[in-house]
């Protein structure tokens, strides 16, 4: 097991949903379905997360805080997209200021389409997410090496 896939903090944004997919993501969290015994620990601080999950679409008001959030992020870091919203703007992509998915905003890595994204997708998202956090990890360790 790579270092990078030991504990991976994620931090949890909600774009502009109707909520459904934050309470699967909370849900996740919980003791139901215990994301932590994979390790997996919430943080509210950016610095200290691996993976990003957003939920809902990104929208004029909130694309710079995505794109902020995502920059204070530390390298190596994963973004999922949780929920369709998130992935495609989902039943709000007409709206006159959905400008779309997660995608539209900064590189997403992992998506995890769903209305709402259930937690067993979720589980199965971060899981997915620490494989490429490892891919991550190497390639800059390799760059490090090479430089």
């Amino acid at each position: 097991m790579a270092f990078a896939s030991k504990s991976p903090w994620v931090i949890h944004y909600d774009g502009s949903s109707c909520n459904g997919c934050d309470i699967e993501v909370l849900a996740t969290l919980c003791p139901g379905f215990d994301g932590e015994r994979f390790g997996v620990i919430n943080t509210g601080n950016p610095k200290h997360a691996d993976i990003f999950l957003v939920t809902g679409s990104v929208n004029e008001q909130n694309i710079e805080v995505v794109r902020e959030i995502y920059n204070q992020m530390l390298e190596p870091k994963v973004v999922v997209a949780c929920g369709i919203c998130a992935c495609s703007g989902g039943v709000f992509h007409d709206c006159y200021n959905v400008i779309g998915g997660v995608d539209k905003a900064i590189p997403v890595d992992v998506y995890a389409p769903g209305c709402a994204v259930r937690p067993e997708q979720l589980i199965d998202a971060i899981v997915a997410g620490v494989a490429k956090l490892d891919e991550k990890a190497a390639a800059l360790k390799a760059a490090r090496k090479g430089a």
